[in-house]
């Protein structure tokens, strides 16, 4: 018997693939919203949105147990002034349209989870961040906080919100992951820039049960760090990746290997050589159990 439907906006990258198939095996049918859709049968569907104006997907919407909001550009680029645009319209956007939305519905979706990002603390070198921590300050920090913000003023009486603010997810395929071991493999997983920026981290799996019980749990409201509860420094964290994959050794990359290395590739140096050191307190006190904690065992189980 299902659950009832989830509707996942932006639902076809690498976390909301993976989301789909386990919220699917939970018996729940799923609605994704995704501009290019196709036929998937079983109990995931999708539907064409664009990610800003209203159309047929608010059908969906409409008597739906919960929404989940995924949608945004990919931050893995060189930041334009029309990618910088780009990165924070398609965020903005798609909050409103969906807000508007569940304004119309008939019957409204009691749980809204959006995704957050736990870069809106910004670099924060050895400070522990929780939910109660200091916003930092530069564009992926102001693009969070206008992207926050677009979703706190929205006034949704019948709809509990949720906001995930989402660290560096591993999964097995797909995802940042599956690239750096392929360096790794290659002997090209060394320790990056300095080695001291911190990487917050959470196993894919793990990611998944905190969408689930925030779409069950009826307590679970507002912000939440959604990262594992063992934070590790690059070099900790490569040193682990080139165990999992059996290279004992790779040359580190200076840091401006890795600016010259992030233009070649169209992307931005910042995001190898700055890190946050995040831990999910909401999350540990109100009981949640992770099932990977530890970084050597979760790549084991992604890599093995």
């Amino acid at each position: 018997m299902s659950k009832g439907r989830v509707v996942i906006a932006g639902g076809s990258g690498f976390l909301g693939r993976s989301l789909a198939g386990d919220l699917a095996g939970g018996d729940y049918d799923v609605s994704i919203l995704t501009r290019t859709p196709a036929s998937r049968g079983g109990l995931i569907t999708e539907i064409k949105w664009d990610g800003r104006t209203q159309g047929d997907w608010t059908d969906a919407i409409d008597g739906a147990a919960a929404v989940i909001n995924l949608t945004g550009k990919s931050v893995n680029c060189r930041y334009t002034p029309e990618n910088r645009k780009e990165i924070v319209e398609s965020r903005i956007n798609s909050v409103r349209a969906i807000g508007e939305a569940i304004g119309r519905a008939r019957s409204k979706p009691p749980v809204w989870v959006q995704a957050g990002s736990l870069a809106i603390y910004g670099d924060t070198g050895d400070r522990v961040c929780d939910e109660n921590a200091p916003v930092g300050e530069g564009f992926s920090v102001e693009t969070c906080v206008s992207w926050e913000k677009s979703l706190a003023d929205l006034k949704l009486d019948n709809t509990r919100k949720v906001l995930l603010r989402i660290g560096f997810a591993l999964g097995g395929e797909g995802g940042a992951l599956e690239p750096l071991a392929g360096l790794a493999r290659r002997f090209l997983g060394g320790t990056t820039g300095s080695g001291r920026q911190f990487i917050s981290w959470l196993h894919l799996d793990d990611l998944n049960r905190i969408f689930r019980r925030s779409i069950e749990r009826n307590e679970m409201l507002g912000a939440y760090n959604a990262t594992g509860p063992n934070p590790v420094t690059n070099r900790e964290f490569m040193r682990e990746l080139r165990r999992a994959v059996h290279r004992p050794w790779s040359p580190p990359v200076p840091s401006w290997a890795v600016r010259i290395g992030a233009r070649m590739m169209g992307t931005e140096a910042e995001l190898a050589l700055t890190g946050r050191r995040c831990i999910p307190r909401r999350l540990l006190d109100s009981g949640f159990e992770f099932q990977h904690p530890h970084l050597r065992d979760a790549l084991a189980d992604l890599l093995s």
